[in-house]
């Protein structure tokens, strides 16, 4: 079995290249063209030289200018965390969901109540009719 090991830690670093490379956008290529990295990674591959050039200098490794997360808005409103029981928004969202529960409840409660009198009726209906 670990015969098998280095082919197939040469494998996973081919493979793990070449996705990366088709996922990496083709403004964060440098370099060359994208379509020549993949052939690059393609060909090479085998005696780790493409994947390894793609790795050290064919992605632009650096985070965004400005932080890391993806949008404007984002980078502008960072928030400091607040613990669910000091943030007022949650607190208010649990009211809302504890008054819309209160409210399915008494309309489950209705339906039951409503339900078990409808049964009591056909039960003395049925009482009735077997008197008779």
């Amino acid at each position: 079995m670990l015969r098998y090991l280095p082919f197939l830690l040469v494998l996973a670093l081919w493979i793990y290249a070449f996705i990366d490379c088709l996922n990496t956008p083709e403004e964060e290529v440098r370099g060359l063209p994208k379509v020549v990295w993949v052939i690059i990674i393609l060909l090479f591959g085998e005696v780790l030289v493409g994947p390894v050039a793609w790795l050290v200098a064919g992605r632009n490794r650096r985070g965004p200018a400005g932080g890391s997360t993806p949008s404007e808005w984002h980078r502008n409103h960072r928030t400091e965390f607040v613990a669910p029981d000091d943030n007022p928004e949650f607190l208010k969202s649990l009211k809302a969901e504890n008054r819309k529960d209160e409210a399915l409840l008494k309309d489950w409660e209705a339906d039951l109540r409503r339900r078990e009198e409808e049964l009591k009726r056909r039960e003395e209906q049925s009482r009735s009719d077997e008197e008779s």
